[in-house]
């Protein structure tokens, strides 16, 4: 199978957010990571399923020249379900900033409650 310099690029987005999620010692910027990655992801999927030459399904258009749709249907539900994580991520984390008065992993690990 070949794989292209933009499939390369997106690989290293994943891995990148991967990375930084592992070495991550604060909590936004796991979530930041966590973001990353799932937008490497949505590029990966994207860019396999994409054809060229191919025409959007909302046109009238020949069957043979029309992309199918359900992989953008797919990709719309997972960016919205990831902002819907995203933005309950940051709520909890704010939630904890004030209970605890700190984000860093380290110092939540050693309390108790």
């Amino acid at each position: 199978m070949y794989l292209s310099l933009e499939t390369f690029l997106i690989i290293a987005i994943i891995m990148a957010g991967f990375v930084g999620l592992a070495t991550a010692k604060n909590i936004i910027r796991s979530i930041i990571c966590l973001n990353i990655t799932q937008t490497g992801i949505i590029l990966l999927f994207l860019s396999l399923v994409f054809e060229p030459g191919m025409l959007p399904p909302v046109m009238p258009a020949p069957l043979a020249a029309m992309v199918d749709p359900t992989p953008e249907a797919l990709v719309i539900t997972t960016i919205i379900i990831g902002a819907a994580i995203t933005s309950l991520a940051l709520m909890m984390s704010i939630k904890l900033f004030h209970h605890y008065g700190t984000l860093d992993w380290a110092e939540l690990s050693k309390r108790e409650g």
